[in-house]
């Protein structure tokens, strides 16, 4: 599988759940990958280089423009270019399902501020040396909820609607440089870190789905690579579910 070989992938919240499934993916597709997080992902690093591929971590806030842009700049010395960003880190796992009312402005805020803003500053700092080539890929994570106007979570939905209005409008403003902007919405996950979570492991998601089971990293992967490939090279703008059959737009 080399799909992405020569290329060279940026992938935020790689030190765990599904982006170290993402960060691996690229990997075994050729990619030399640029595992980011604010937590560390040497984790992730060695997994990949174990199994033979090639991979660095930085470590980095992606609400914050210096980090990013300091991780745009190491990534290009040390492979001589970005081809590839997936803009995947988010706060999800951790937040608590409440009615809008009762949700603090304060999470509000920082969730906003991560998923949203976070996708915008990364974005940011990759589009310089994406333009010098007049080619980039950039593949902006955002959520099924959007579709589906999920309970209990309207901070992240709104993040999330967000994310797909953004990559919209970003899409059309680096059409004139080649470069791709697309987002791909997952269903309900079970990563590591939702599995841990007996509300998510119990969930009766799977029942609203054409295919009546959870959705696993692994599902994601490949839609990721596409995203990420020439084969979708005149494709901008979109927002692909990939839910197993929960939310069909």
């Amino acid at each position: 599988m080399t799909r992405l070989a020569g290329r060279v992938a940026i992938v935020t919240g790689a030190g765990r759940g599904i982006g170290v499934s993402y960060a691996k993916r690229y990997a075994e597709e050729g990619a030399k990958v640029v595992c980011v997080d604010v937590l560390d992902s040497q984790s992730t690093v060695d997994t990949i280089k174990q199994a033979g591929g090639d991979a660095i971590g930085v470590k980095a806030d992606v609400t914050d423009a210096k980090a990013v842009a300091e991780m745009a700049r190491v990534a290009v010395e040390t492979y001589g270019k970005i081809d590839i960003l997936l803009n995947n880190a988010a706060l999800f796992a951790n937040l608590e399902r409440r009615h809008f009312m009762d949700i603090p402005s304060e999470e509000w805020d920082k969730v906003m501020q991560i998923n949203t803003r976070g996708v915008f500053e990364c974005i940011r700092a990759v589009v310089p040396d994406m333009r010098k080539r007049e080619y980039g890929k950039i593949i902006n994570i955002a959520s099924g909820t959007v579709f589906k106007g999920t309970t209990g979570l309207c901070q992240y939905v709104a993040s999330k609607g967000a994310v797909v209005a953004m990559t919209r409008v970003i899409a059309r403003e680096l059409g004139p440089d080649n470069i791709c902007v697309n987002a791909l919405a997952p269903g309900m996950t079970l990563s590591e870190a939702l599995a841990e979570r007996d509300f998510y492991l119990n969930s009766s998601t799977p029942s609203t789905r054409a295919f009546k089971r959870h959705e696993y990293p692994e599902d994601l992967t490949g839609a990721a690579v596409f995203l990420a490939s020439a084969d979708s090279d005149f494709m901008t703008g979109q927002c692909m579910v990939v839910d197993g059959g929960a939310a069909m737009h």
